[in-house]
């Protein structure tokens, strides 16, 4: 179907179902963006539960995401993506329909649980079924775009949800948490208008995740992928806001100003980056992600000594080198994941990814936030070094690459 599709437009435009799933990924985005960032908030300062718990609500929802994420690759190749996607955006619908009425520390936890599992199982189906749909020379446009679309909603969700509620008034957050909800239930209502995407009976018991495993271009992809999650992506929302305020004096609002600056530029940079590594070798462009963000987080920590005035400018160029490395990264890693993966195997292979990325961000902030309390330069240098790390694990991924896999398609 979706090569009759690219043929009827001339292999000018990606297939009309990848527009249906980034309408309903957008709202959801918006939801998302809105609740997340102030549950932590509701937890602690509305229902009083402490901030150790809360946290510990947190980790709970990512352990979660983490094993739903497997769960969902092996059942998404037998029964298709989009029953399992679904069941998946039920799970986080009911999680936050609910949490209006947590009163107990024990009620958290257990909705994180159910939040968690909905979340790792909706965002493997959503790689796996965006690659289903798209022709592979159109891969790197697709997730591009999805990028784009999910920072968008991200983006004008946070700023909306930091305007809409108020630690004074609990009813507040019941309106943004069932707004979120909803926009779950709108999503399942743009998925269920997708083709459905499954592989031959039998087919998916052929390859395993002993099997993926088992791939070696793949397993050291995966590697790459984690050391450039926990060195890279999982620190700038969770320790660079902390190091900002307390050791380059930034402000709260000049905090969110960093994080809407780092959205908008891949919103307008995305799509260019995708276009203009179009006959470029992947695993180049992971390296290069790695001295990106090596490089972003030498600028954060020398913010620390310097004027709040000039500290700010240079934190604004760190958001803006992250941003180029994340939009870099995003043109590569999904599309070649994609392109590794049989089609048997697809929903295992983008489950492995996911584990990866769940697991970066568990160790990433974990582990920093331990080295963050002995200074800056006990996080900074060693996240820089992590991130070359993956860079050179990349250059030699590049020699391990199939051929017809080691450049991004024009």
């Amino acid at each position: 179907m979706v090569t009759e599709t690219h043929r009827r437009t001339g292999g000018l435009r990606l297939p009309r179902a990848v527009y249906v799933l980034q309408a309903g990924l957008v709202l959801n985005a918006l939801g998302n963006g809105a609740a997340a960032p102030f549950l932590v908030i509701y937890l602690h300062d509305v229902r009083g539960v402490s901030l150790a718990l809360s946290g510990l609500a947190g980790a709970t929802g990512a352990c979660s995401a983490l094993v739903s994420s497997l769960a969902a690759g092996s059942v998404g190749d037998r029964v298709g993506a989009r029953p399992t996607m679904v069941g998946g955006l039920l799970l986080s619908s009911t999680a936050y329909l609910l949490y209006p009425l947590v009163r107990q520390a024990w009620e958290a936890l257990a909705l994180a649980v159910v939040a968690g599992a909905g979340s790792g199982t909706w965002l493997t189906m959503q790689s796996s079924f965006l690659a289903a749909i798209v022709p592979r020379e159109l891969r790197h446009t697709a997730f591009a775009q999805q990028r784009v679309v999910a920072n968008l909603g991200l983006g004008l969700g946070g700023f909306a949800g930091g305007l809409l509620v108020s630690a004074a008034d609990p009813a507040t957050f019941t309106r943004l948490f069932l707004f979120n909800a909803a926009t779950f239930l709108l999503y399942i209502g743009f998925v269920l208008r997708l083709p459905q995407t499954r592989a031959e009976r039998g087919a998916a018991k052929a390859v395993g995740y002993r099997g993926a495993l088992a791939d070696r271009p793949f397993r050291r992809l995966t590697h790459v992928h984690f050391l450039l999650v926990a060195g890279g992506v999982s620190l700038l929302p969770s320790l660079f806001p902390v190091f900002a305020h307390n050791h380059a004096h930034a402000s709260e609002r000049a905090i969110g100003l960093l994080f809407l600056l780092n959205s908008l530029l891949i919103v307008v940079a995305q799509l260019p980056i995708a276009k203009a590594h179009e006959g470029h070798r992947r695993a180049m462009g992971l390296a290069a992600t790695a001295v990106l963000f090596a490089s972003t987080w030498l600028l954060v920590l020398g913010s620390a000594s310097l004027d709040p005035t000039a500290a700010i400018a240079l934190l604004v160029l760190a958001v803006l080198v992250f941003g180029l490395g994340e939009c870099l990264y995003d043109t590569v890693f999904g599309p070649l994941v994609s392109d590794l993966a049989p089609e048997a195997a697809r929903g295992r292979y983008m489950a492995v990814g996911g584990f990866a990325w769940q697991l970066g961000f568990i160790a990433g902030p974990g582990l920093g936030g331990l080295l963050l309390t002995a200074g800056g330069a006990a996080l900074w240098l060693p996240a820089a070094a992590v991130c070359i790390v993956g860079g050179l694990a990349a250059v030699r991924l590049d020699h391990e690459l199939p051929d017809a896999y080691r450049t991004t398609p024009k």
